[in-house]
């Protein structure tokens, strides 16, 4: 399997973490854990399906992910390739006229969004590129197409900053009060940008600093507490939520 990272050109940049090209030679199942930007998936050749409570649901060769707060799995047929849009945080909405909470725990096609004909014409000219950079140039092309002017939201890349600054242990009282604003005001506006609540988002902030304070050294108590959880249950409950497993049995696989 090779999973190969691109930066955006400088037009995109302020809205593109990266580009990937990911090929699979062989059929697997692996898991996807939550992260705090959307993505486009592009696939080229091959078929991916995602299980959920027992069932394998066939993706669409063009789809849009949003934010989630718990784990997911995936399948891939042999010789799967794909190109993937890791957007930035509140880096997706500048393309999409729809609101982007509206696409929360959500994976769905981009025929949704961009008329069937476009799409054609895209996944045609992706399967004829030959090397990564033309695909990337293919989706570059795609993605300045479709950008909007807007102004950046002060208040929420604001309260991205605060959120991050504190390591998502933060509570929205707090937030809002740093940011002299309410709350109605600030979550509407946030979900519209980021996806999901300032509190949610905040939880999933926590859940990717935690499996970076992670060190074999110290206890999962340890990590527990480190990472904000003043309750052993509420943090076990948490992480499994998260990833499926608990502490114990995900640091030991790692």
């Amino acid at each position: 399997m090779r999973f190969d990272t691109y930066l955006p050109c400088d037009e995109l940049k302020p809205y593109v973490k990266a580009f990937v090209i990911s090929e699979n030679l062989s059929e697997s199942t692996y898991k996807v854990l939550p992260d705090t930007g959307l993505v486009i998936g592009f696939q080229y050749k091959g078929r991916l399906s995602q299980l959920h409570n027992g069932n394998q649901i066939s993706l669409d060769s063009s789809g849009l992910t949003g934010l989630h707060d718990s784990f997911r799995v995936f399948t891939n047929s042999a010789d799967t390739g794909s190109v993937l849009v890791y957007f930035k945080e509140a880096g997706a909405a500048p393309f999409f006229k729809q609101p982007i909470h509206e696409l929360f725990r959500e994976s769905v096609s981009l025929d949704n969004f961009v008329l069937r004909s476009e799409l054609l014409i895209l996944e045609e000219q992706l399967c004829e590129a030959k090397t990564d950079t033309n695909k990337i140039k293919v989706i570059e092309q795609f993605l300045i197409s479709r950008l909007k002017q807007s102004v950046a939201d002060n208040l929420v890349l604001a309260a991205l900053s605060l959120i991050h600054k504190a390591k998502g242990n933060i509570r929205i009282k707090e937030l809002t009060e740093q940011l002299h604003t309410s709350q109605s005001p600030l979550e509407k506006r946030f979900r519209q940008v980021v996806g999901t609540s300032p509190k949610k988002f905040a939880s999933i902030v926590r859940f990717k600093h935690t499996l970076q304070l992670f060190d074999s050294q110290n206890s999962l108590t340890e990590l527990g507490y480190e990472a904000g959880f003043y309750d052993q249950a509420h943090f076990i409950k948490e992480f499994k939520n998260f990833t499926g497993e608990t502490p114990e049995t995900f640091f030991k696989a790692i």
